[in-house]
């Protein structure tokens, strides 16, 4: 079944419930950028917090145009994004992540990008193809974010290891050194239960060549390549290298800086912490690829910026969405954020060209995979949390758990 036809549903649910067409509207969009006008600018989390710093900053340069940024939290912003559109008052420019990105190009909110501005080159594959719904361009990539393999090398030399793990085989061979040479208490760190399990699960996933849905929209974690990285995931527990039980919460850099998990998967965020929270680990640990299955492939996340269908200041908001993402306003968020840049040419020059770790993450980007941009992607997901964790708990093997997935996610594009 197309993807449209899947998400048609949800749209129209949605849709019937707030009094809205699914068609949208053109809003007019009609003021041109250099009149004098007021852009409204939604942005959630820490990025609703920094981005009116530089919107103050834009005004300076750009006087005829006021930047009016609300933050939101990102635990309120679906909701708040859906009345704005039952209402038609969605802002000028919102922040989107690829699980809103269906649903709201289903229900016609958003401008689609205008290509003869944003070019698809500048930008990492992946970040461009979070934006993308039936073919058409509605996000403008922001910024990104992908995941990694955190490691402690002052203890992987205790254990004898030499080298950054690069395959599944020599992960699991450093777990176990880890314990057996350097004494720690774990030998890496993977989500065993819980919400959103399966972003702990994507980096074995994908590299086994395995996906929850694949390109034509049908169920595909029941797929050998899906099996084989359940297997996996398991060995970790089955075999006492990872734990079976965390708490809300857990902070694994806790953990990390103790010695007693000396690997973990995680974001560019991390860096940070470690440098900020524990000065003592300075030159004590490094960040890798994500080993080889049959390939090295990581989740793909970060953010797009979205225009409103009804927007009468889409000139305006064009120019203020280039100033975010051309390279120097990629810097400089950057510098700003720490978030990592979508247009790959602010990775030529600076920090992001020299640090090693972070070009390790640039590295990863160029491979990393997106979700699909599907309504009910965290219904789906959710099935696959429990199968992840049917599978650390040994209460299904890996056979048995994609085949109870499939089933149930078939049911959901149903």
């Amino acid at each position: 079944m197309h993807r449209a036809a899947r998400t048609a549903t949800v749209a129209v649910a949605l849709a019937t419930a707030f009094g809205i067409t699914a068609c949208g509207s053109s809003g007019g969009g009609g003021v041109a950028a250099d009149e004098k006008q007021t852009l409204t600018v939604w942005a959630m989390g820490a990025e609703g917090e920094k981005l009116g710093d530089v919107a103050e900053e834009y005004t300076k340069a750009n006087p005829n145009v006021t930047v009016k940024v609300t933050p939101v939290g990102w635990d309120v912003a679906h909701q708040k994004l859906v009345s704005a559109a039952a209402a038609g008052n969605l802002p000028d420019i919102a922040q989107m992540g690829g699980t809103y990105m269906g649903e709201f190009a289903e229900l016609g909110a958003l401008e689609p990008v205008d290509t003869e501005v944003f070019d698809e080159k500048d930008f990492f594959p992946a970040a461009w193809e979070q934006g993308i719904v039936d073919g058409t361009a509605y996000g403008v990539p922001w910024y990104v974010d992908t995941r990694v393999l955190y490691y402690r090398t002052d203890l992987a030399e205790q254990a004898g290891i030499d080298k950054a793990p690069a395959t599944w085989a020599e992960l699991r061979e450093a777990a176990a050194a880890y314990q057996d040479g350097a004494g720690t208490k774990w030998g890496l760190s993977i989500q065993p239960s819980g919400l959103d399990t399966v972003q702990s699960f994507y980096p074995f996933l994908y590299s086994a060549g395995g996906e929850i849905v694949d390109g034509d929209g049908k169920a595909a974690i029941g797929s050998p390549a899906a099996v084989k990285a359940f297997e996996e995931y398991g060995t970790y527990f089955a075999e006492g290298l990872a734990k079976k039980s965390v708490t809300p919460g857990y902070d694994v850099t806790k953990d990390f800086n103790t010695g007693d998990v000396p690997m973990f998967f995680s974001g560019p965020w991390i860096m940070s912490i470690l440098q900020d929270q524990y000065p003592d680990l300075d030159g004590k640990w490094a960040v890798a690829k994500v080993p080889t299955g049959e390939q090295s492939v990581s989740m793909a996340g970060g953010s797009s910026l979205v225009i409103s269908k009804d927007s009468d200041h889409k000139a305006a908001a064009k120019e203020f969405i280039s100033h975010l993402t051309d390279t120097k306003g990629q810097a400089d968020w950057y510098e700003r954020t720490s978030d990592l840049p979508a247009a790959t040419a602010a990775w030529e020059s600076g920090e992001l060209a020299t640090d090693p770790n972070l070009q390790v993450f640039r590295e990863q980007m160029e491979t990393a995979k997106n979700t699909p941009t599907l309504a009910q992607w965290s219904e789906i997901t959710s099935k696959v949390d429990r199968a992840v964790e049917s599978v650390t708990q040994g209460k299904a093997s890996a056979e048995e758990a994609a085949k109870k997935a499939q089933s149930e996610v078939e049911s959901l594009l149903r």
